[in-house]
């Protein structure tokens, strides 16, 4: 079954990495257990970390006194979303001037925005900040825009790298967690989208406690009130 679905005569994506515990790098353990008795009853202990696969990450994941997924409102993790791919050099630092330029005034507050570029590469893998790593990198610049735009998410195509130095992705987590501005990685599936502003949604278990959580994150073309 492809990524891509009629769903009342609307384009639903699946934008979600799936999972398979058996080449997952990261913690993802399955324990299926029968219950007993003359039914059988299977249920599954989950014995995941909370940063696999496609994952949003919350305020709680950098701050001590951040809010944790639980805590935050549904509302955080739906709404109008923005596909944008930065023709810019291999590596380079991602501006504000940049942004501007390739969004300008189409950003509202509360909206979506999932970056990436042609310099494509599995995020979180052995390639990651090697010399074969070209993904264009965030840092102040880029998180000061977003905080004075009033998005809700800035999530990440394999285009962008959000692990590339403590320098970039330190201030980036400082500017916008402190205003609860989460974090969307490891979309997978964005060249099946046909339009490049949508709704979309990526909502987590509701767990307090929780920095983080996997979701299944969709896109639905064509849903009046969300387009550009």
């Amino acid at each position: 079954m492809g990524p891509v679905y009629d769903f009342y005569g609307l384009r639903l994506i699946d934008l979600s990495k799936t999972l398979d515990p058996a080449t997952e790098s990261r913690r993802c353990h399955l324990i299926r257990y029968n219950t007993g008795g003359p039914i059988p009853d299977y249920h599954t202990a989950l014995d995941l970390t909370s940063h696999l696969g496609t994952h949003c990450e919350c305020p709680y994941h950098h701050f001590e006194d951040g809010a944790s997924v639980g805590e935050l409102p549904l509302t955080t993790f739906m709404g109008r979303a923005i596909y944008v791919t930065l023709d810019l050099p291999e590596n380079a630092q991602i501006t504000g001037a940049d942004l501007e330029k390739a969004l300008g005034g189409r950003v509202r507050e509360g909206d979506i925005v999932i970056l990436d570029s042609p310099h494509r590469i599995p995020p979180f893998s052995p390639l990651s900040n090697t010399p074969d790593d070209h993904r264009l990198v965030i840092g102040e610049d880029s998180a000061n825009w977003f905080a004075t735009k009033n998005v809700k998410c800035v999530a990440f195509g394999d285009g962008v790298s959000i692990e590339d130095c403590e320098a970039n992705v330190k201030p980036f987590h400082d500017i916008l967690m402190a205003k609860n501005i989460v974090f969307l990685e490891v979309l997978k599936n964005l060249e099946y989208l046909e339009k490049d502003t949508f709704f979309m949604a990526y909502a987590p278990l509701p767990i307090l406690g929780a920095d983080s959580c996997p979701v299944r994150a969709y896109a639905i073309e064509g849903l009046p009130g969300f387009e550009a």
